[in-house]
This record gives structure tokens, C-alpha cells and sequence, in this order.
């Protein structure tokens, strides 16, 4: 049975550019052989099947019988991968680094070794200009070993020289090492679980930080990458946390090692994207419109130059975060249906670079579409892109999972389908107690509409107006909020109370802080 993108090969081949596809077969054309020319009937076939289907695969190939296909594919694979290297070997420092470790070995192993420790030497200093600490670990130590085992320079304390460079190499690996990894399990920790659900949650995430995060830290020498993963680290903990001013002021502090080192920008554009998504929800949480404006423009406009344009990781990160901003900048402003305008031409991206985007950002993305379709009153389309959710049994994100059912069972109320509520209700009320994601707002989200169901269209308004007054005194309860983070709910229940739709709710919001920012 066909599947589309199962098979690895297939997946390196659909990954191609066309300059990609035409440098593989200028440099197939070099070393050609009788195995090359099949590895190009194999990879012309493949280029041309929209899924992969063995089957399909072996009818279009004339010179490859089934018993040669999987020793075939794999000469391909590594040819392609070669092909790549020699292709991208100029836009990336790691790849040059690790081109001239290559020729410094080659030279050391012909007994050419004042040449081999030549290229050692600049290829050390490139190293130390880019902050690459890992790569002077293997230089110096192939430096040791010629230096060890043959006499080739007259330098004196050379040895010592060597032995104090490698215990400050060491020991900045060490730290680097013990950061990026506390950054990588506190953000694995928001993927898996969503915002800090209790005060239990919250002492385990401050207990983690505590017991991971390197005594040198803060240290005031700390090189580029101790200064990014720290950064990293406090803002997914403050993030967690809900303690968003502490987000923001740690993400703005990861885009501005950025802006001090611009030539870290092209090393490192990866985490100078994240950085500048990371910023952007920042500014979301907090409501800076005017800064949130900036931030989106910049991040516009760096998406725009070579460097994203002609990176395939870049420019998919680039218009994942970017549209995914826009979407927000509309729920911010509510401008909704305006909002809407963006989905058809992201519907159409997703599928274009499907196999670039994970599961985890298809459901937000499905979430985000969902709320604008709700915000805009096409409640019925809301229910369509929450079903997505729903119906998915993956383990990530068991928050999102939880408002999806919540925001779910509100459309069904606004459609009136009241007689499904009370099965949702109890439904959805039992999934949120088990994932642990019921707060005080729930549960008075779920009090009023049991109420909802028995009681006459006045005193529903009474109602509303009581479930109002309850929810915005907890609206700067720190794990209360962790509900509005994700459902604007009580924007929602003004709209119900004043008679005016959500849209005009956050409009109003967002004209009164102008005023504010004027006034000032």
C-alpha cells in the first residue's frame, strides 16, 4: 500500500530544489560508472512518483530487478548526501570546519604534518570567531597526537600550551552541554504537559532549574552559546511558569545577542528565527501591540533575504512562526474575519511542506484557525478544525488537547445544540479532570453552563453577568490565567453581557490601550 512519505530516500529526493536536482547530476556525470547510471534511473524515477510505491517503482525502472533495488537506493542515498555536502559546503561554518579537519587529517596521515597542524591553526581561529567551541576538542586533540608522536616544532611549553587550551575547551563543553540540555528538557516539557497546571507543576520546574543549571551560569565571561542556551532556559521556564513579563524580558535578551554578534545571525540562523518567534509570543501574552507591530516586521523582513529564501529549514521555519504570528496579531486586535484571508494560502503551504512540519505544529496551527473561524461567528467550521484535534491520539500537548474540547463544547452552545451539551459537557469535563488542566475559570466555565440548560433567557443574563464578575477577579491569578492564555473567555462572555460580538470586544480593548499609551 502506498505511503507518501515513509520510505527515506524518497523523502531526501521530494526535499530537492532544482538546482539541487541539477548539481546531482552534473556531479553523478563525473565519476560515472555502469552502478551510476542506475543510481540516476533510479532517482529520475523517484522524482517523478508523487507518493512512494514500490510497485509503481520497479514497473518504471528497466535496468533494476527487485533483488537490486535496496543496494541501489542506498548508493543513491550516499551519493546524494555527498553531492549535497559539496553543494552546501559554503553556506554553513560547521560544514567548513569539519571540510578542513578532513584535509588536516589526510595531510597528517601522508606525514605532511607542519601542513596538517597549518590548517589546524585556521581552522582554530575560524572556530573562535564563530564560537564553535566543540570543534577546537577534536582539533587540538589531533594537534596532541602529532605533536605527541612527532617532533615538529621548536616552540617551547608547546605541551603546556596544548593541555591548559583543552581543560578551557573541556570545561566550556561541559557547561555548554549541561545548558542546552536543561534548555532542550524544560522545552520538552512544555511540549509534553503546556503551562505549569498547579503549584505542584510549578515547584517541579523550579526544583529542575535549580538542580540543573551550572554553578558558572551567570559567569560574566560566558561565551555566545552559554549566553543563548541560559536565555533559552529562562525563558521556556518563565514561559511555563505563566510569568510572561520574565518571558519577555529573557526572550528580547535572546534576540539581542543576536543584534550585538550579527555574524552569529548567519551561524546560527536557526536559533535566531526560534528567537524571534519566542519574542513574538512574548509580546502576545502581554499584549504589546505596538511592540509585537516591530517585532513581526523585522522577522518580515529577515525572512525576505537569501539566507531564509534559499534554506529550505529556515524558510520553513520562517513561515510557520511568521503565520502563526499573523494569526495572532489578528486574535489580539479581532480582526477575525480579515484573519481568515491568510488560511486558504496557509492550507496551501502546510501541504507543500508537509514533510518538513511536525504533528505537534499542524495541531497548533489547526487550534489557531479554529479560534479565528470562532471569533468571526463560523462556529460550525471552528467545530470542523477541533474535530482535527480531537480525533488525534497523539501524546503531545495534552493542554491543547483539553481546549480544544472546551472551545468545542462553546461552539456547539453558540449553534445551540443544546441537546448534545449536556453529554459534552460531562464529556469534556471528565478528559480535563484527568489530564489535570481543570482551574478555578473551568470549573466555573462548566458551573454556568449546567445552569445554562434549565433556566429562562433572563435569568440566563443574570447568569452571564455573575459568571462574568467571577472570572475577571481571577484574571491576575497566575495559574488561573493559564485558561485565558489559550481561550479569550472572558472577551467572550462581555460579548454575551454588552450584546456585542468578540471581534468588537477585542477592538474596543485594543482602541482603549492606544488611549492609554497616548496618555502616557
Amino acid at each position: 500500500m502506498p505511503n507518501r512519505f515513509t520510505d527515506t530516500l524518497f523523502q531526501l529526493v521530494r526535499s530537492l530544489e532544482k538546482a539541487e536536482k541539477r548539481h546531482f547530476k552534473l556531479y553523478i556525470k563525473r565519476s560515472s560508472g555502469n552502478e551510476d547510471l542506475k543510481i540516476v534511473e533510479l532517482f529520475d524515477a523517484l522524482d517523478k512518483l508523487e507518493e512512494y510505491d514500490e510497485a509503481v517503482l520497479l514497473k518504471r525502472l528497466k535496468s533494476i530487478k527487485k533483488p537490486q533495488l535496496s543496494n541501489v537506493k542506498v548508493h543513491l542515498y550516499k551519493q546524494l548526501l555527498a553531492s549535497l555536502r559539496l553543494l552546501k559546503s559554503t553556506d554553513s561554518i560547521d560544514l567548513q570546519l569539519n571540510e578542513q579537519f578532513d584535509y588536516a587529517h589526510i595531510l597528517y596521515k601522508k606525514g605532511l604534518f607542519s601542513q596538517s597542524l597549518k590548517i589546524l591553526d585556521k581552522a582554530k581561529e575560524t572556530a573562535k570567531a564563530n564560537h564553535k567551541v566543540n570543534f577546537l576538542l577534536q582539533a587540538i586533540a589531533l594537534e596532541k597526537r602529532i605533536e605527541t608522536l612527532h617532533i615538529t616544532r621548536t616552540m617551547q611549553n608547546r605541551a603546556e600550551q596544548l593541555s591548559a587550551e583543552i581543560n578551557e575547551v573541556n570545561h566550556r563543553i561541559d557547561t555548554l552541554a549541561r545548558l542546552s540540555n536543561l534548555a532542550m528538557l524544560l522545552y520538552s516539557w512544555f511540549i509534553k504537559n503546556g503551562h505549569a497546571r498547579n503549584e505542584k507543576d510549578e515547584e517541579g520546574v523550579k526544583e529542575y532549574l535549580k538542580e540543573h543549571l551550572p554553578v558558572n551560569a551567570w559567569d560574566h565571561e560566558a561565551g555566545f552559546y552559554e549566553k543563548l542556551y541560559l536565555y533559552q532556559s529562562y525563558s521556556w521556564y518563565a514561559f511555563i511558569r505563566q510569568d510572561f513579563l520574565m518571558y519577555y524580558r529573557y526572550a528580547q535578551k535572546w534576540v539581542d545577542i543576536f543584534d550585538e554578534k550579527p555574524l552569529m545571525i548567519r551561524v546560527e540562523t536557526g536559533h535566531y528565527i526560534k528567537g524571534l518567534h519566542t519574542l513574538l509570543n512574548a509580546h502576545f501574552d502581554l499584549r504589546n501591540y505596538e511592540k509585537f507591530d516591530h517585532t513581526l516586521r523585522k522577522f518580515e523582513k529577515f525572512a525576505e533575504t537569501d539566507r531564509v529564501r534559499l534554506h529550505d529549514n529556515f524558510r520553513t521555519q520562517a513561515f510557520v512562526y511568521i503565520n502563526s504570528a499573523k494569526i495572532n496579531q489578528h486574535s489580539m486586535l479581532g480582526t477575525f474575519k480579515e484573519g481568515l484571508k491568510l488560511v486558504p494560502h496557509l492550507l496551501e503551504k502546510l501541504k507543500e511542506y508537509e514533510l518538513f512540519i511536525d504533528e505537534h505544529r499542524i495541531m497548533v496551527f489547526n487550534y489557531k484557525i479554529a479560534s479565528m473561524y470562532f471569533g468571526s461567528g463560523d462556529f460550525a467550521t471552528s467545530i470542523d478544525y477541533l474535530q482535527e484535534i480531537i480525533n488525534d491520539n497523539t501524546e503531545v500537548r495534552s493542554d491543547l488537547q483539553s481546549y480544544s474540547r472546551l472551545m468545542h463544547l462553546m461552539a456547539h452552545y453558540e449553534l445551540g445544540n443544546f441537546e448534545l451539551m449536556e453529554y459534552l459537557t460531562k464529556s469534556v469535563y471528565r478528559f480535563m479532570s484527568k489530564k489535570e488542566n481543570l482551574t478555578v475559570v473551568e470549573e466555573e466555565m462548566f458551573k454556568f453552563l449546567r445552569k445554562s440548560f434549565h433556566i429562562s433567557r433572563t435569568k440566563l443574563q443574570q447568569e452571564m453577568e455573575l459568571f462574568l464578575q467571577k472570572i475577571k477577579a481571577l484574571e491576575k491569578n497566575r495559574f488561573e490565567t493559564r485558561a485565558f492564555a489559550y481561550l479569550d473567555i472572558i472577551s467572550w462572555v462581555e460579548g454575551k453581557v454588552y450584546r456585542k460580538s468578540m471581534s468588537e470586544i477585542l477592538q474596543e480593548k485594543y482602541k482603549e490601550s492606544k488611549k492609554r499609551i497616548y496618555k502616557s
